[in-house]
Formats: structure tokens, C-alpha cells, sequence
């Protein structure tokens, strides 16, 4: 009859729209749930960071420059360097067997290299100061930050291509007469997974990675900051993978070292709010410093004041043993107040441009101050991590 078919229409679509209604509730509850998960992750990584140390965001690798085909040093290793493997995974990379290299024939004696540091012509720095000659800002964020010299940072895991990035910086120090800042940085488990996460998908891919970046350091000058972080930081790590992740930079040390004798290569110090010297110069010890590098280096990324750092990085020489020739380098680039309150690590207010970068320290030991962190580069609170912040950086800059 019509009427009972009208009336079974009317029940077929009031379920369609019942059933319609329940999805969609589904829906909202799914994004609801996800936003809530989310909103925990991200809550607990900020509530579980190391306060004491600023995680540092690698500011942008420069873009490959032009290289000319020239000759470059033999590398270290008889066995040449092989593209990245698929596997197998960090943890089971780090789970093998690695042996430290033993030390190399001795090395002339190199002297700390000249007080005439690298200032690349592209950083982000001045690519601002050029698009913006009209901010009143500007004389000050010159002058004071785009003038100075300051490290140049490798981190990305870019086989066949690094090695041209090296040698363009290289070439162009040894043309300007000076001495670069390189900072590789691709160590695989970077940072922890935080902030910086990133690196070579194993240790097998870095240490081929390593032998392609030796292959651009020339035969001038350098100074090298070998992996910020990687050692300070390795208690996130198995002792097994750490084991293995020591052994791998101390074959790096030996690797750049042996490349360029004239290269001064600085491992991991951490800094003087962090672990105590014994701790640190165990791990040090453990890694090959003693026998692979030239020192260490201190404060990347950090504010802790000059002062204290050379007290700090003394007690873990000394601590440290090995040849008296050893010394350190420590970051000066954002630590003319010191150090924030405990807790603050995102480009703190109240924060100034420490000692301009000088291998003419003055200091025992002290072999140079650096600016390694480069500022005005954002911790990710004055702009988006690793970019340039005008504001952040003349606040540094008058500060």
C-alpha cells in the first residue's frame, strides 16, 4: 500500500541518517583522541629536557657550492668509501664489535693555527644584512655578528656530495689566507631523537660519510668540531651502542687527522653545567680523544660563561691525561651573561654575544674562543628552529 511504503521510506532514511551521525561521531572522537596523544607526547618532551644543556638546532647546511676537480689527500683508509647500506640498523650496527684504530705515526708538531679565522660569505646572517640595508637594525646586527667569523656546519648525511662541500669552504679559506670552522655533524641517533634528530643511518654509513669529508679538507689550516653532542649525550644509548658509537669517533679523529695534518680536531667536552670533569673525561678517554684529537671543545649552543668553561675544560684535560699538547676550544657566541635560570634553553632573554672568536686566547691550554652556535639562529621560540631571528640576534648583539 502507499502508506506503508511511505512509511518504509521514512524508517530507511532515519536509519541512513542515525548511522551518518554515529560516523561521524566516530570521527570526532578519533581526532579528538589523536590531538590528546599528541598533545601528551609533545608536553612530556618538553617537560623531559635537559635543562642544563640548550638542545641545539644545526642551523641549515649551506648549499653545495661549485667544486673544482682538484687533487685531495689519500684517504686513511685502504678500503674506499662505500655508498650508504640499507641496513642494517643502527642498533645492530652499534651492536658489533668495533676495534679503536690504533694511534697514528706521530704527527708534526702543528701549531695552533693563526688568529685569522674563516667568515663564509653565505650564512644567513648576511644574506639578511643584504635584504634588509633600510632596517635600523641593521649597523648593529653588521658590525657586531655578520662581520665575525664564525663555524660552518655540515648535517646532513649527503654521501657523494660532502666532500664537494668541504673542499668549496676550504678552498675559499685558503684563498682568503684564513682558518675555517667546520662542524661535521651527522652522527647516527643525533641528539637523542630530540630536537637536532638526524644523522647517518648507521655507523657503517658515517664512518664512509667521515672519509668522503676528510676528502675535502685540503692540506691549509682547520680546525674541526667533531659532533657536538655525541659524547655528552650518549647515555640515551645501550652501553653497547655507545661503545660502538666511541669507537667510531675515535676512527673519525684519526681519519681527519690523518687527512690533513694541519687540521686541529676537538671532540665532544660538553660543557661546565653538565657532567663533572671525571665523568667527562671518561667518556672522552673512551672515545679515543686522548690519541685521535687535538683537544676539546666546550659550551656549543650554551651560554656558560668563558670563565668558567676554562676552569672546566682544565679539570677535563687534566683529568683526560694524554699528550700536554692537548687543549680546548669553547663556544663564546651567546655566553657574555652567563648562563639563564635553570630551565630557560629557548633563546633566553637577557643574553649577550660573548668574546669575539680569537685563536689568541691569551689562556693556558685555551686554544681558542669560537662562535660555533651562530647568533641569531633560533632554539626554536624568536623563530622557526635553526632560522635567522633579527630580533633575537640584536638583542644578543646590545645586550
Amino acid at each position: 500500500m502507499p502508506g506503508t511504503r511511505v512509511r518504509r521510506r521514512t524508517a530507511h532514511r532515519e536509519r541512513r541518517s542515525a548511522a551518518r551521525r554515529h560516523a561521524l561521531l566516530a570521527v570526532a572522537s578519533a581526532v579528538v583522541a589523536i590531538g590528546a596523544t599528541a598533545g601528551l607526547i609533545d608536553a612530556g618532551h618538553q617537560d623531559g629536557r635537559d635543562t642544563a644543556r640548550p638542545g641545539p638546532t644545526p642551523p641549515p647546511v649551506l648549499q653545495p657550492l661549485p667544486a673544482v676537480p682538484m687533487p685531495t689527500a689519500p684517504a686513511p683508509s685502504a678500503s674506499p668509501a662505500r655508498p650508504a647500506p640499507a641496513a642494517p640498523s643502527p642498533a645492530r650496527t652499534a651492536a658489533r664489535p668495533s676495534a679503536v684504530p690504533t694511534p697514528p705515526p706521530a704527527r708534526p708538531t702543528a701549531p695552533a693555527p693563526r688568529n685569522r679565522l674563516f667568515r663564509h660569505p653565505h650564512s644567513q646572517v648576511l644574506d639578511w644584512v643584504r635584504a634588509n640595508p633600510d632596517d635600523p637594525r641593521r649597523p648593529v646586527i653588521e658590525s657586531r655578528i655578520a662581520a665575525q667569523p664564525a663555524a660552518v656546519w655540515f648535517a646532513a648525511h649527503n654521501p657523494g656530495e660532502i666532500a664537494g662541500q668541504v673542499r668549496a669552504v676550504t678552498r675559499g679559506a685558503a684563498a682568503a689566507g684564513r682558518t675555517p670552522v667546520l662542524v661535521p655533524y651527522a652522527i647516527p641517533d643525533r641528539d637523542c631523537g630530540g630536537a637536532s634528530q638526524g644523522g647517518a643511518p648507521d655507523l657503517a654509513a658515517y664512518d664512509a660519510w667521515i672519509r668522503e669529508f676528510a676528502e675535502g679538507l685540503g692540506a691549509g689550516a682547520a680546525i674541526v668540531i667533531l659532533e657536538p653532542d655525541a659524547i655528552a649525550l650518549s647515555d640515551c644509548l645501550t652501553a653497547p651502542q655507545r661503545a660502538a658509537r666511541f669507537a667510531s669517533l675515535a676512527r673519525a679523529g684519526h681519519t681527519l687527522r690523518t687527512a690533513n695534518p694541519r687540521a686541529r680536531v676537538y671532540f665532544d667536552g660538553g660543557h661546565s653545567g653538565w657532567h663533572t670533569p671525571a665523568k667527562q673525561a671518561a667518556a672522552l678517554r673512551a672515545a679515543g680523544a686522548a690519541t685521535n684529537a687535538d683537544g676539546i671543545f666546550t659550551n656549543v649552543a650554551n651560554f656558560h660563561r668563558t670563565a668558567d668553561e676554562t676552569a672546566y675544560a682544565r679539570r677535563v684535560l687534566t683529568a683526560l691525561g694524554g699528550p700536554a699538547g692537548l687543549g680546548a676550544v669553547i663556544d663564546t657566541s651567546r655566553n657574555g651573561n652567563g648562563a639563564p635560570a635553570a630551565g630557560e634553553w629557548c633563546d633566553p632573554a637577557g643574553r649577550a654575544l660573548g668574546q669575539p672568536p680569537t685563536t689568541r686566547t691569551g689562556e693556558d691550554r685555551i686554544d681558542a674562543y669560537l662562535w660555533v652556535k651562530l647568533p641569531g639562529e633560533s632554539d626554536g621560540c624568536s623563530g622557526a628552529a635553526g632560522a635567522f631571528s633579527p630580533e633575537y640576534a640584536h638583542g644578543l648583539a646590545t645586550g
